[in-house]
Formats: C-alpha cells, structure tokens, sequence
C-alpha cells in the first residue's frame, strides 16, 4: 500500500505509523462524565469498506495525516495534512 504524503509525495506505508480512526481528534470535553471517556478511549468499530485514519509519517516528514482508504481493497482515494483535513 502506498500513501500520498502531500508535503514527501507517495510513500511506501512502511513509512507510516498507523493511530486509529480519524474520528479520534474529537476528544470529549475535559469535564465530560465517564461513560463519554470510556466510549472515546476504549470503544472502536472494525469497519470494512471505505475509512478515515489517522496516520503519522514517522519515517519522513514527521506530519500527521488523514487518510481515506478502503479496507477491503488497500485503496487509497487520497491524504491531506490533519491541519487542513475536515477530521469528521
């Protein structure tokens, strides 16, 4: 599999290190009550099909990216850096 980097250009995943489902940049509030921490922190979907992740480019640019990818196929529809994605 390889993912477009948009500041390194396509890579190797080899040269990413993988951190979950995109979704997980939305933290609950710090005074939100225990049952929202648990979901947030301990609760995850196994989707098949089409995703958005979280993916760091440990072994180039060091950014953080979101990636649309599908799990059944390995393909990639495209990246953009978590800055200027619309992380759900």
């Amino acid at each position: 599999m390889r993912i477009p980097c948009p500041i390194c250009g396509t890579r190797d995943r080899r040269e990413f290190y993988y951190q979950g489902a995109a979704s997980l940049l939305d933290r609950p509030a710090p005074g939100a009550g225990g049952e929202v921490w648990h979901a947030y922190l301990h609760l995850r979907d196994n989707p098949a099909g089409r995703t958005r992740d979280l993916w760091y480019h440990e072994a180039g640019c060091g950014a953080w990216l979101v990636v649309e990818r599908d799990t059944l196929t390995h393909e990639i529809f495209g990246a953009a850096l978590v800055e200027t994605s619309d992380a759900d």
